[in-house]
């Protein structure tokens, strides 16, 4: 299949400048995921395509690939091995990619939008699921047409993650449902409220699998863990905010928090926002590890490559100010940035 027909960029990692990804989606960038085995990295947009890029061994990039679904894409993955990439749309269905092929082909479906896919690696081997505005949750063998298993959900699905064996699903209406794939992935362990008193943006499992990370439109983010005995170490804490004029501390402008990644070898984790600004924190420490700031336009999505070297984050709408806020000036970028040490290593326990 043709690629995007532009050489790969010409740019070098410098110490302190992060590279532009070539040939960005020309719509809103809503996902973004590295191979588990390679550096490449799919981009899923508002245009209906799923890209992915090469990443070279100093920054640059090239396109190596395009496939489309009928509608916007709003969730995409990769499977266990980086052979093949699933992505969810706003066309109420899944696709799956094969990229020693190059065909992509219909893996799933929904009565509504497919806000994400998640791949879920058991010991028997690997299943997709989906989470639907549909207001369910579908397994999927890609071996057979129909799902495994079809749950019904509290509300809308917003957001997803899953580290085997917990899968965390946040819904409208502040709901979040928690699975023990392990034990019954057919019903929810545990559903509760959100601790975050607005809307649900985004859920990410801790790589121990032992709790999630919560985000909301209110720029808050709340750390909880699944088991009771552990209640102790749940916390919630304000960031993606900013004064709205020197020395007035009531008046604070508040953002979404769009994106929570956790680091694949270090467990601290990342949080972008609708005020163009990235933090990496330290959950254990209680500590905010680096601020990247005065981007020029909301984050909308992050991801961390598969040994946490590089962190790519995608500027570009992210519709928290509705169809009105979606204006001609926008811009869309992809951004690559070379994590240091001191930016994602843990820090000694304050408490």
């Amino acid at each position: 299949m043709s690629f995007f027909g532009s050489a790969a960029s010409t740019s070098t990692a410098t110490q302190d400048k992060d590279i532009e990804v070539v040939d960005p989606p020309p719509d809103s960038i809503s996902s973004l995921g590295f191979s588990p085995a390679a550096d490449y990295l799919a981009v899923g947009s508002w245009d209906n395509n799923v890209r992915i890029y090469e990443v070279g061994s100093a920054g640059q990039t090239q396109g190596k690939a395009m496939y489309s679904h009928q509608g916007p894409v709003l969730s995409l993955c990769w499977n266990k091995d980086g052979t093949k990439i699933i992505s969810g749309g706003a066309d109420n269905a899944a696709r799956l990619f094969d990229i020693q092929s190059g065909q992509s082909s219909q893996v799933a479906q929904h009565d509504n939008a497919v806000k994400v896919v998640k791949w879920i690696e058991t010991p028997q081997g690997g299943i997709l699921a989906t989470g639907s505005w549909d207001k369910t949750l579908k397994y999927w063998d890609l071996r057979t047409p129909n799902p495994i298993t079809v749950v019904q959900l509290p509300e809308r699905c917003y957001s997803m993650d899953v580290q085997y064996p917990l899968l965390v699903v946040g819904t409208a209406e502040r709901h979040i449902a928690s699975f023990d794939l392990a034990k019954n992935p057919a019903a929810p362990q545990k559903v509760m409220i959100s601790p975050l008193k607005w809307q649900t943006r985004v859920v990410s499992c801790f790589p121990q699998a032992n709790g999630f990370a919560v985000g909301s439109v209110e720029g808050r983010v709340a750390i909880q863990y699944t088991d009771d005995s552990q209640s102790a170490n749940n916390f919630s804490f304000k960031c993606h905010r900013r004064d709205s004029a020197p020395n007035s501390k009531d008046q604070s402008l508040v953002f979404a928090v769009n994106d929570i990644g956790f680091h694949p070898v270090h467990g601290t984790f990342s949080t972008c926002g609708s005020d163009g600004t990235i933090n990496f924190w330290d959950k254990d420490a209680r500590t905010r590890l680096k601020t990247f700031d005065a981007c020029p336009g909301p984050i909308a999505a992050t991801a961390f490559n598969r040994t946490g070297s590089i962190f790519a984050y995608a500027i570009s709408y992210d519709w928290s100010k509705g169809h009105s806020g979606m204006t001609s000036g926008h811009p869309n970028k992809i951004m690559l940035h070379a994590t240091k040490d001191d930016e994602v290593k843990k820090r000694p326990s304050k408490r």
